[in-house]
């Protein structure tokens, strides 16, 4: 847990960058973008109450609950991850502040939910908070963290836990025959709940693959695949683009987010990489080339930054395996309009279009800005 050493996930509250820095390289230390960001979400959401958690939204209000739900942090606890893995140096810079929020993190977790399988409640646990409910989709961003941190670090305890947010999700496959479309995880454990999104299967199919590249095990593809058909067969456009949710009456909420392409263009390059079927690399370019021409710069804009952080991260796995360079140049366009026109300028975080600014999308930002940084050799360990 972070102690005073850590106050503001590593750098002292107020300090400013230059005066931190050892005397000898301050002047080799210039101040990137993801900085900039990270600085501001620091300054601007971190908690200074020995938790290592954040506040959601700024300025803050009275009637806000005090801890950021897990959704939010979570992007911010993968904004530590992209950053120290950017080179050698950021390694050194953030790696204690990672392992700070990667603590946190775990204030959300409870040891059993609605199905018996323990996972990341909605809301900070006891004697924090009292838990909330329990959502797939927020579980698989943690649980695909786990797998990026451990295929960097080599880490057993980060495999353990995707291991674990792996079985949480396979006890979220729908077993009520009454749905339509029968199958599909669920998006909450919410006991009316019976809608199936893109989010809750095409993450775990992510998931369950680089557990199978990890382990070995046939398991982990065989459900990776289970998700993958189901999705593809309710919820994929004829142009391969996803919708995003079947309901529980049986009709389709059509919206296409970006996250909701992206996930599966990842997808398809992990299957291509278990399985060697060509088909599997021509889906993913056949969703990239679809989503590249629906989303002009101006409708990324439109979309929120978390899901454009997904979306693009994907893209770049993507050609990780074709050797393409078209993705980050997209993804710097983007970057460069929300530093231009989505920052604020007094509080230097990513300002909403309306409303107050989230912590989800200042953390975005540092994904972004840190991944963009990435060495093109290492786009293959997103995910």
């Amino acid at each position: 847990m972070r102690g005073p050493a850590l106050t503001r996930r590593g750098f002292a509250a107020g300090a400013t960058l230059a005066t931190l820095l050892p005397a000898t390289s301050r002047a080799a230390a210039p101040v990137t973008r993801a900085e900039s960001w990270r600085a501001a979400m620091e300054r601007g959401f971190a908690l200074d109450d020995g938790t290592g958690l954040y506040r959601e939204y700024a300025p803050a209000a009275a009637d806000d609950a005090k801890y950021a739900t897990e959704w939010p942090f979570s992007q911010a606890h993968i904004a530590y991850l992209d950053l120290v893995m950017a080179d050698a140096s950021s390694a050194r810079r953030y790696d204690a502040a990672l392992a700070d929020i990667r603590a946190a993190q775990q204030l959300y977790w409870a040891n059993t939910s609605a199905t018996g399988r323990p996972g990341y409640l909605s809301r900070v646990v006891a004697p924090l908070g009292q838990g909330d409910d329990l959502y797939y989709d927020d579980n698989l961003w943690v649980g695909l963290a786990d797998v990026q941190h451990h295929r960097f670090r080599g880490d057993i305890a980060s495999l353990e836990r995707a291991r674990a947010v792996f079985e949480l999700i396979r006890s979220g496959w729908s077993t009520d025959a009454d749905l339509p479309s029968p199958g599909g995880v669920r998006w909450t454990q919410k006991a009316d709940n019976g809608d199936r999104n893109t989010v809750s299967n095409m993450p775990a199919a992510q998931l369950g693959l680089r557990l199978h590249q990890i382990t070995g095990e046939r398991a982990y593809l065989d459900d990776a695949l289970r998700f993958y058909r189901w999705t593809n067969a309710v919820l994929q456009r004829p142009d391969g683009l996803y919708h995003d949710h079947l309901k529980r009456d049986g009709t389709v909420e059509k919206t296409v987010w970006t996250y909701n392409q992206g996930v599966p263009v990842g997808v398809n390059v992990l299957l291509w990489q278990a399985t060697r079927e060509a088909r599997y690399l021509a889906e993913a370019r056949r969703i990239a080339a679809a989503s590249t021409k629906r989303f002009t710069i101006e409708r990324l804009d439109r979309q929120p930054p978390p899901f454009n952080a997904i979306y693009f991260k994907n893209l770049l796995l993507l050609e990780s395996a074709t050797g393409g360079r078209q993705h980050p140049a997209a993804m710097r366009a983007y970057a460069d309009r929300m530093w231009r026109h989505r920052r604020d300028a007094a509080s230097g975080l990513c300002r909403p279009r309306e409303g107050r600014a989230e912590l989800i999308d200042t953390a975005a930002m540092v994904q972004i800005e840190a991944v963009l940084s990435w060495a093109p050799s290492n786009w293959s360990r997103l995910y």
